[in-house]
């Protein structure tokens, strides 16, 4: 079986797999010589490796009457059937699926180059000329997939946001977070193969480095794009969401729906491309053509709030209560991050998130003034994602009127639904949940050591009016506890994947 793409004509073979780069010139992308086209394939298995080691065998000559004609890249054939977008398509690819991606790609990026010269590539300066370049590329074929008005629209609002975020765009670059990245992070290049824990990532982008060298938000919002475009923009948020946790990174929140429309607009530029190419088989050429039709149509409509419900849901109690596990279940119901105040408070530390403290109560990594410091934080992450017009949930003890009070004033600053869960069990059930716990790698350091102390500074929630508090009994079963805050909290539309 062959198949066409607009650089690459792939053989694929009962076991393995040889692709080469075709004789094209794109703007983009030039490959009209064997030099050009060998480099292509050297750099492809060199940066692929990364995340699919066993894959990419090497590159092989491909020889015509002895003599050399071409290059190809080697590789091992993947299941087709445990690729992303079939496991979507048979609705095999759940959450628990996604939250592998979203972890290996967090630890990607967190090794992935970073320097200068990358961090260059992520200045307003380079990302607007990828964006002009688009509109330039496209300007006489967009016509075929958008009206003259929608076409015109799209590009005023993603110039728009390059002019109101370029302090952003500019700040997360000098931060470091552009990273040397996967450039075409999309379902068809991930794969689960049922003897590797981790999810295997192939097909990056090797041909140009700008195109690679990106703010990691950029990365991850071509999968985020690529579910919504699946009509699941509800995984596509909870990806977001599991991304975000992991790799610290709530600020991306800002930029995300930019980046998912610049995304789609370059898949629809690709495959417009292929659709009027003359030397590209008829039926590659009419997907191609419904491929861009769909990507023109999601950069145009990129931004999802109006399927979301945004609102501030601070869950809190004593140690062991069940906060986290209830702040899973309501991130699960509304596809919503979680800002939690263990995790934050290791980041700030300067610790892996299952990396042990033993602090005593109220001293050092619970000090009074660090708690503060943590908090302000966990409230500064919840007000990017609410800046986004997403919901959030905030997973903290709240043992206090006062803190209670400042997540409720965040809420009221967006103008958002605020509501307060508080986890109750019985205090010997909570002993025993940290005594199992001590067994257990846990984010939390909640320990029995320091129970009592903490319990004795809980402030019940008494200032907080009964239509804005949720009591949860996190002994009762779940079914019996998603009951109770369905009841109270606005969840994904239901039947509504996205």
């Amino acid at each position: 079986m062959e198949i066409t793409t607009h650089l690459s004509r792939v053989l694929v073979r009962d076991r393995d797999v040889l692709k080469r780069k075709r004789p094209v010139e794109l703007g983009f992308v030039d490959f009209r010589t064997i030099e050009a086209r060998k480099a292509a394939c050297d750099a492809e298995v060199t940066l692929n490796r990364r995340l699919a080691p066993d894959v990419y065998y090497g590159v092989v000559p491909v020889v015509e009457d002895g003599e050399v004609v071409d290059w190809a890249v080697h590789m091992r054939r993947l299941p087709q059937e445990e690729r992303a977008d079939e496991l979507l398509a048979r609705g095999a690819l759940d959450r628990a699926k996604l939250d592998l991606v979203a972890t290996t790609i967090a630890e990607f990026h967190a090794s992935a180059r970073c320097d200068a010269e990358v961090a260059r590539f992520g200045s307003v300066e380079s990302v607007r000329f990828n964006v002009e370049e688009n509109f330039e590329q496209t300007e006489t074929t967009i016509g075929d997939y958008l009206l003259g008005s929608e076409a015109r629209e799209l590009a005023g609002w993603q110039r728009e946001i390059l002019r109101e975020r370029a302090p952003l765009i500019a700040g997360r670059a000098a931060c470091g977070h552009v990273r040397d990245g996967h450039g075409d992070l999309r379902l068809e290049h991930v794969y689960f193969e049922r003897d590797k824990p981790r999810p295997t990532i192939i097909d990056c982008i090797e041909f140009a480095d700008r195109f690679r060298f990106a703010d990691v938000c950029a990365d991850v919002a071509f999968l985020s794009m690529d579910l919504a475009a699946h009509g699941r923009a509800d995984l596509a948020e909870h990806f977001l969401a599991r991304y975000a946790r992991a790799a610290n990174d709530y600020d991306l929140y800002d930029l995300v729906d930019f980046y998912e429309s610049y995304r789609a607009f370059v898949r629809g530029k690709v495959a417009a491309i292929l659709a009027r190419d003359p030397n590209a088989p008829d039926d590659t050429r009419a997907e191609a053509t419904r491929e861009a039709r769909r990507s023109f149509a999601l950069a145009l409509a990129a931004d999802r709030r109006s399927l979301l419900h945004p609102s501030v849901v601070a869950i809190g109690g004593l140690i062991a209560s069940g906060k986290s596990t209830t702040a899973e279940i309501v991130a699960r119901e509304t596809s919503a991050p979680i800002v939690d105040a263990d995790r934050t408070r290791k980041s700030m530390l300067g610790k892996d998130p299952t990396e042990r403290i033993d602090d005593a109560a109220w001293s050092g990594a619970y000090d009074p003034k660090l708690t503060e410091r943590v908090y302000a934080e966990v409230l500064r992450r919840a007000d990017a994602v609410l800046r986004s017009g997403r919901p959030v949930v905030i997973d903290a003890s709240f043992r206090s009127p006062a803190m209670r009070a400042s997540a409720r004033a965040l809420a009221r600053k967006h103008g958002v639904a605020f509501h307060f869960v508080e986890c109750r069990a019985p205090r010997e059930v909570c002993r025993a949940r940290l005594a199992q716990r001590a067994t257990e790698t846990h984010v939390s350091d909640g320990r029995l050591a320091i129970f009592d102390a903490f319990a004795s500074k809980w402030e019940p929630p008494k200032e907080i009016s009964p239509d804005e508090l949720v009591v949860l009994d996190t002994t009762r079963s779940e079914i019996e506890q998603l009951a109770v805050l369905r009841s109270s909290i606005d969840v994904w539309p239901l039947g509504l994947a996205g």
